[in-house]
């Protein structure tokens, strides 16, 4: 890992000319200072009454955006070169997004259009509200797991660290994704396991059972993603990524991400299975490796269950939208497995699920194994259960008299 890490380090993400288009754009901090209402018709462009099918959704928002009430909104810009400077934008009544007096607001800066529209509102500034939660997750995450809470916030600040100085540069410098994921989530998982759950043999388990699950997922994933013919260019973000960087191997970058989002889950259910050994072990020190191998698949069973429900449920939420435009378009079921967007999600959470579920009979087999070299031999755990179990009664027992008539008193 240490060599890989050194080998693949990179020198920062290479520059490239910003394009102004997505998430490549200048933007800056600001503040709408104020908000009027207007007429559509003083302010829109067209000046006149449109035509056309108002039963329609285009010509039913024409007709409000000429008969409706507008806002006139004044954005002061609060960073950069141009702080202090302000600007106004029309915010139509059919909208998503209103904007609202005081307040915080992303902008984006266009230098190369007229100086009137260089700056327009793309976002809300949700940074306070964000901190906010973080917060009390923090707060959370410390007063329940105590020391151990506060080692996993530590583990991951380092997660995120790597993320951001490792393996998303390592990528842009044109490192094969693959690698530069398998190199950064084995640093990530070491720190994380270890930090928070201390250097010793349970945690070289889940170590090791995380491990040769993290490989196997990385061979089912490379296998299937080649033969369903999946590019991992599905839409306008890694299209734009694959044209400011065609070196990038956008198939091996979906493969990443598989991994990198195995990664956390893969830990949980490692360490819970070699707990699960270890604390059978201790509650039943003379058991054998086959019987605690039997009673610890028990319990992956059950978490196993859970698990792969989870990450179906979560990958389906986050594809939600996507789902709902293939149900009104009234799509078959075959049809929208076999599109690319949700062949790549399928395949995404087959892939890890499988790692998933074949890391609970590798980790409990392994568990099973180093904890059982520590059983005691048999003859001694047997001598010292007997001795346990008469010391308690010898006290009870009363002396029995003997024939010689010491310590008898005489009769009167």
């Amino acid at each position: 890992m240490l060599v890989g890490l050194a080998l693949l380090w990179p020198g920062g993400a290479p520059a490239h000319e910003r394009t102004g288009v997505g998430f490549d754009r200048q933007t800056q901090h600001a503040t709408v200072t104020q908000v009027v209402s207007v007429s559509c018709s003083s302010v829109n462009a067209s000046g006149g009454t449109p035509t056309g099918d108002t039963s329609t959704a285009e010509g039913s928002s024409a007709v409000q955006q000429a008969n409706g009430t507008c806002k006139k909104a004044t954005i002061r810009v609060d960073t950069g070169n141009d702080k202090g400077r302000t600007f106004t934008e029309i915010v139509q009544p059919d909208q998503s997004r209103q904007l609202h007096e005081g307040e915080q607001v992303i902008v984006a800066y266009e230098p190369s259009a007229p100086r009137d529209l260089q700056y327009s509102v793309t976002d809300v500034n949700r940074r306070v509200p964000l901190a906010v939660l973080a917060l009390i997750f923090a707060v959370a995450v410390v007063l329940v797991g105590r020391l151990r809470g506060v080692m996993a916030l530590v583990a991951l600040a380092i997660s995120f660290l790597i993320l951001n100085f490792f393996i998303l540069p390592a990528i842009l410098e044109g490192s094969n994704p693959l690698v530069v994921a398998v190199v950064g989530s084995s640093a990530i998982m070491l720190i994380a396991l270890y930090l928070c759950h201390g250097l010793s043999a349970r945690t070289s388990v889940a170590v090791l059972g995380t491990l040769i699950s993290l490989l196997l997922i990385g061979v089912l994933g490379s296998v299937f993603i080649d033969w369903a013919g999946l590019t991992g260019n599905t839409d306008d973000n890694t299209g734009l990524i694959h044209g400011l960087y065609p070196s990038i191997d956008m198939s091996g970058l979906l493969l990443a991400g598989i991994i990198i989002g195995s990664l956390g889950v893969l830990d949980d259910v490692t360490v819970t299975q070699t707990s699960a050994v270890w604390e059978l072990h201790e509650a039943n020190p003379a058991m054998g490796w086959r019987g605690l191998y039997r009673a610890g698949i028990r319990i992956g069973r059950d978490h196993i269950a859970s698990v792969v429900n989870t990450l179906v449920l979560a990958y389906a939420g986050a594809a939600l939208p996507l789902l709902l435009l293939f149900s009104i378009a009234q799509s078959s079921v075959g049809t929208v497995a076999n599109s690319e967007l949700v062949a790549e999600e399928i395949v995404r959470t087959l892939v890890g699920s499988i790692g998933l579920v074949a890391s609970v009979p590798v980790t409990t087999a392994l568990a099973a194994l180093v904890v059982a070299a520590d059983r005691p031999d048999p003859g001694t755990a047997g001598a010292a259960q007997a001795k346990q179990s008469q010391t308690p009664t010898q006290p009870q027992t009363p002396p029995r008299s003997t024939g010689s008539g010491r310590g008898r008193r005489r009769k009167r």
